[in-house]
C-alpha cells in the first residue's frame, strides 16, 4: 500500500508538471495553439515558475530559436550537434544563455519574444532561480518528517522537479530515433515511448511539420494527453483550441476489394 501512494504521488506531481510545460509554456506561450483564459494565463506566467522551477518567458523563448534553427549549429538543443548524451546541459547552457540574453534585452533574443508581454520572473531577475528547488524539496523534508515516509518525499521532488529530464527526453530522443510522417527539413522524429512519457511531446516530427497545432498527433495510435487535456480544459472555459491550424488525424485508409 505504502509504494502504491508513493507511485500515485509521484505520478501526480510528474503529470501536473508535464500539463503546466506542454499546454502552459508549449502549446500556449510558444505557439498560441490555444489561448489561455486570461486567470490561466497570468497562473501559468507567475506561478509556472514556482510549480517548475524554469521560467515561461525563457522556456518560450528558446523553444522558439528551437523552431527557426532546428537542428542546425544555431539549434539551442539538437542531438546533431552535441549527440545524445550532450543534451542535459546544453539544453541548461542554453537555457542560461536565454535568461541572460532576455534580461540584457538582446535584440537576438527579444526578437523571439513577439507577444511575450511579461518579463523574466523577478526570481531570475534577482539570481533567486534556487528558490522553487529549496521551496519543493522543505516541502518534500516536511512531508517525510510528518509521515516517516521519506520514500514518498522524495517521489514528490522527483514528480515536481522532473521538467529537466522530460526535456532532455524531448530534445534528445525526438530529433535521433523514431518515424516520421512528413519530411520536414530538420531530424524530427516521432518518438513513440517519450509521447507516452511526456504527454506528447515526443511527436516531434508531427509538431515540426505543425508547429500552431494543438494536436501533435496525426497517426491515430499516436498518444497525445496534452492535447486532450486541452480538449478538457476547453470545456471548462479555461482555454480555447485555435482551431484553424489543427493537425487532423491521417484518414484511415480504405480497403478495396477486387472482384475479377
Amino acid at each position: 500500500m505504502y509504494l502504491a501512494v508513493c507511485a500515485l504521488v509521484f505520478t501526480c506531481a510528474y503529470l501536473l508538471n508535464i500539463i503546466m510545460i506542454t499546454v502552459g509554456y508549449h502549446r500556449g506561450l510558444a505557439h498560441g495553439a490555444v489561448a489561455l483564459h486570461p486567470r490561466l494565463r497570468s497562473f501559468v506566467v507567475h506561478g509556472g515558475v514556482w510549480l517548475t522551477g524554469i521560467d515561461p518567458k525563457a522556456w518560450a523563448v528558446m523553444h522558439r530559436r528551437h523552431h527557426t534553427y532546428s537542428d542546425t549549429q544555431d539549434d539551442p538543443h539538437s542531438p546533431v550537434n552535441v549527440g545524445v548524451l550532450g543534451i542535459p546541459l546544453e539544453q541548461l547552457r542554453s537555457y542560461e544563455r536565454v535568461l541572460v540574453g532576455l534580461m540584457r534585452h538582446d535584440p537576438e533574443y527579444e526578437r523571439f519574444a513577439a507577444g511575450l508581454d511579461f518579463d523574466v520572473s523577478w526570481l531570475n531577475r534577482r539570481k533567486l532561480w534556487w528558490l522553487p528547488y529549496a521551496g519543493h524539496a522543505a516541502l518534500a523534508i516536511a512531508l517525510g518528517a510528518a509521515t516517516g515516509g521519506w520514500l514518498l518525499a522524495a517521489a514528490y521532488f522527483a514528480g515536481m522537479m522532473s521538467h529537466p529530464v522530460q526535456g532532455g527526453l524531448v530534445n534528445a530522443f525526438g530529433h535521433a530515433s523514431g518515424g516520421r510522417n512528413f519530411d520536414t527539413p530538420d531530424a524530427s522524429r516521432n518518438n513513440l515511448w517519450v509521447a507516452w512519457l511526456v504527454g506528447g511531446e515526443g511527436l516531434q516530427n508531427n509538431h515540426h511539420a505543425h508547429p500552431r497545432s494543438a494536436r501533435f498527433s496525426y497517426r491515430r495510435w499516436e498518444p497525445d494527453m496534452g492535447y486532450w487535456t486541452c480538449v478538457a480544459l476547453q470545456r471548462i472555459g479555461w482555454l480555447r483550441v485555435d482551431t484553424a491550424h489543427l493537425l487532423k488525424p491521417a484518414p484511415r485508409q480504405r480497403q478495396v476489394t477486387v472482384i475479377s
